[in-house]
């Protein structure tokens, strides 16, 4: 089982080579995903500094390709942090409250109402890429978009979740004057044990709410 995401996606066009424009994570020759939610790793687990960007417009498709497929249940979640015009994007720490939640891929309820451990409740999972719309309002420039697959197979009691993320660089152009909201940080925007970090298969859930903030309806 490998849950990585070492290639961008940019309207069907994936990446010919990984991480060129996804910058490298710890875990680019292991299965490890991080686990303290309070750990920096949270921000973009990354391994070396960046090296490339790719181009994008807002209110495109963006995507991130697996290293073969998200292979445990649970949510996936894109997040964007706009570089500052003064910094580089290849270095940049994006730490502090600068990101913003772009889309999530949720779970979704039966027709009984219970939630599940397979792909019924879990659109995301064994799926081989993960895709969103870059808002169409988000304002033109540089910005990390990060993509977090959070395993839920093993979190039954606080810690157990498994985070598998990366961030992609992307020059997002054709943006608008939108405000994107609310800001959070990495680590800060989750805390061990919260709800979404916490699964059961007893008794069967009826509800579940991915972590972090709202999706920016922008």
């Amino acid at each position: 089982m490998i849950d990585r995401f070492p290639k961008l996606i940019i309207n069907g066009q994936t990446d010919a080579a990984e991480w060129t424009n996804v910058r490298q994570t710890k875990n680019y020759q292991t299965n490890q995903g991080v686990t303290d939610v309070s750990s920096p790793d949270m921000r973009c687990y990354q391994m070396k500094a960046g090296s490339g960007s790719a181009t994008v417009a807002a209110g495109d498709t963006l995507g991130f390709a697996a290293a073969a497929s998200i292979s445990h249940f649970g949510p996936v979640q894109f997040y964007m942090a706009r570089v500052p015009d003064s910094a580089d994007i290849n270095t940049w720490e994006a730490s502090g409250n600068v990101w913003f939640k772009a889309a999530s891929i949720d779970a979704v309820k039966s027709a009984s109402g219970t939630l599940t451990s397979d792909e019924t409740t879990w659109p995301a999972y064994k799926k081989t890429s993960v895709e969103f719309k870059i808002p169409a309002s988000v304002p033109a420039g540089n910005y990390l978009v990060r993509v977090e697959s959070i395993a839920l197979h093993q979190a039954s009691s606080p810690g157990g979740a498994q985070i598998y993320l990366s961030c992609a660089q992307v020059k997002v152009t054709g943006g608008g004057n939108g405000t994107p909201g609310p800001l959070v940080a990495f680590p800060g925007a989750y805390k061990t044990g919260e709800a979404g970090l916490i699964w059961s298969y007893y008794p069967v859930k009826t509800s579940y709410t991915a972590p972090g903030p709202a999706v920016w309806q922008g």
